[in-house]
């Protein structure tokens, strides 16, 4: 049976340093959005174009792109990373995450979550385990998320899930170590394995699995960056960059 346990002051720290993911304070904002209110098509919608203003992007499909680049940076890989390190699972489902806004560039500063406790396994359970933390995230809040912005946004579906994608493998294969001749987590190599070439597509409130088409071995490779996978989508950083940057993953830069 799997068993509650808290999070180690340390274990927060580390979430928190890397991640800004943290415990809901409701006397340190006054401005936060319950990620569940993202799912109402006119309370994203108002979001979305809140967010296209500050980020002076010039359409929600753009502003859309950007928001889940940073959002999956904020909500993704902490959890997977608390999931596969510390062998805890936490709930990141839409109705458990605040989103903390910031007046920078992105729009996101950070995730609080209000039920802080986490989920161990046990030894026997984990696969389990692990199947009920991963759909917590994305068919919970990822997912649903998606598919609301990909059509208040009119952005392709694809774009969002490889902005995703990115997060994930980065995490696993520069954080955690996976690949080559690192040393990764006990479950890092299992857990990443099973995330982008197992697990079922209802997992993630789809039909197929939405992140193992975006795998593959890297195409391309330069002086400052020898690891480098071109992505399959662009997610249109350039358009809301200041000097038109674009991502050294570009396709566009590719084509």
């Amino acid at each position: 049976m799997n068993k509650l346990s808290r999070i180690a002051q340390g274990e927060w720290e580390y979430l928190n340093q890397e991640w800004g993911l943290c415990e809901y304070d409701a006397s340190r904002s006054d401005s936060s959005v319950r990620a569940s209110e993202l799912l109402d098509v006119e309370r994203c919608s108002a979001y979305l174009d809140r967010l296209s203003a500050l980020l002076q992007s010039p359409s929600r499909m753009i502003t859309a792109s950007q928001f889940f680049k940073r959002y999956a940076f904020i909500t993704a890989v902490p959890l997977l990373y608390a999931m596969t390190a510390y062998n805890k699972g936490l709930d990141l489902s839409a109705e458990n995450c605040l989103i903390e806004p910031s007046q920078s560039h992105s729009g996101l500063a950070h995730i609080s979550l209000a039920f802080a406790d986490a989920v161990m396994p046990e030894a026997a359970e984990r696969h389990e385990w692990r199947n009920s933390v991963i759909q917590g995230l994305f068919a919970g809040n990822i997912g649903k998320l998606i598919a609301v912005m990909s059509s208040v946004a009119n952005v392709p579906k694809p774009i969002l899930w490889e902005n995703v994608a990115v997060r994930v493998f980065s995490l696993y294969e520069k954080r955690i170590g996976v690949t080559g001749e690192q040393h990764g987590q006990a479950h890092g190599r299992v857990d990443f394995q099973y995330l982008i070439h197992e697990a079922p597509g209802a997992l993630f409130g789809e039909k197929q699995n939405p992140l193992g088409r975006f795998y593959g071995k890297p195409t391309c490779s330069s002086a400052s960056n020898p690891y480098l996978r071109i992505r399959k989508t662009c997610c249109f950083y350039y358009e809301v960059s200041n000097v038109k940057e674009y991502c050294t993953n570009c396709p566009i830069l590719k084509s």
